[in-house]
């Protein structure tokens, strides 16, 4: 599965202005809720912190990965913010997070979930990509940019 497939346009937010990771997994949660049929916001938050509580999904240079299993989900799915400004995430570097990738799994996924999480991680790696999602100013320009980054990873 394509990353551009998990995402698209009405599910990217920028300058987000959340000033807790508990905040910015709302703020995620409702942008992944969107196109759920049998999911809520609040199942989806649920998911998302209580996979974090097992440990921050903070990979570092400002980024995070938050995700989740729900029940009655049929494909993955993902979400991504932009905040205003970088919050504690307990990442791994202990620096702050402004970009978050959240993404939403089927209860049974598990190794499309892992190659998926895996592939993001490659991504969020280069710089490059980090500090042009930094500096683009729309949904569009974003989802451009990881569709165009992730063609070229393949």
């Amino acid at each position: 599965m394509q990353l551009s497939d998990l995402l698209s346009e009405n599910r990217i937010a920028c300058d987000v202005d959340a000033h807790s990771k508990k905040r910015a997994l709302e703020a995620l949660s409702q942008l992944l809720a969107q196109d759920q049929q049998y999911a809520t916001a609040g199942d989806i938050f649920d998911s998302l912190l209580s996979r974090e509580r097992l440990g921050s999904t903070g990979i570092g240079y400002g980024v995070a990965i938050p995700h989740g299993r729900v029940k009655n989900t049929r494909q993955a799915s993902g979400a991504f913010i932009r905040l205003t400004e970088g919050i504690d995430f307990d990442a791994i570097d202990k620096a702050p997070v402004d970009l978050l990738f959240a993404m939403l799994v089927p209860e049974k996924s598990t190794d499309e979930h892992l190659q998926i999480l895996s592939e993001l991680a490659s991504l969020f790696n280069e710089q490059s990509l980090r500090d042009s999602l930094r500096q683009a100013g729309s949904a569009h320009e974003i989802y451009s940019l990881i569709r165009e980054r992730q063609q070229t990873h393949t």
